[in-house]
């Protein structure tokens, strides 16, 4: 093999790592290298996609925010499912609510359109929560209601007065 006049570093770095036998027994060597995926239309990002993928990377945190927050919204009632009673999925949908009129106040990045998220309708989304909740058969729980104020427990160190 003829050397050439001047290399660069980065191409005698490649040449002497060639030259040790760092590159031999690669995994994947001798095969072609995946191009595309054959399942589906090409995608132009199939590696981009792979790659989150082998790595189990998610990146809704990358998202703009109204595009986070329609998948946030995508998700509904499943997601609360977990939440136990019905006031407690009032205050997430209401959360998510108050964040969708904040965030169009924002001015949109320039030359980018604004993108907007829908509010949720509460009620409705409680009402499907509670017909999913039924179907899966986990009771509603209600916090105990107390007839009245419960006074905090004074310490030992403030009992001497």
């Amino acid at each position: 093999m003829e050397r050439p006049r001047w290399e660069s570093p980065v191409e005698r770095a490649i040449r002497e790592a060639q030259e040790r036998g760092e590159f031999d027994d690669l995994p994947g060597a001798g095969r072609p290298l995946p191009l595309g995926d054959p399942d589906g239309p090409e995608d132009p990002l199939w590696w981009v996609r792979k790659k989150l993928a082998a790595e189990q990377l998610d990146l809704s945190a990358a998202m703009p925010p109204a595009l986070a927050m329609r998948k946030e919204a995508a998700g509904y009632p499943e997601s609360l499912l977990d939440l136990r009673t019905e006031d407690a999925v009032r205050a997430v949908l209401d959360d998510f609510n108050r964040r969708v009129r904040r965030d169009r106040l924002r001015p949109p990045d320039p030359g980018m359109p604004q993108l907007l998220a829908p509010t949720v309708d509460v009620d409705a989304m409680v009402a499907r929560w509670r017909d999913l909740r039924a179907a899966s058969q986990l009771p509603e729980v209600d916090p105990p209601v107390t007839t009245g104020e419960a006074r905090p427990r004074r310490r030992w160190w403030r009992r001497r007065r």
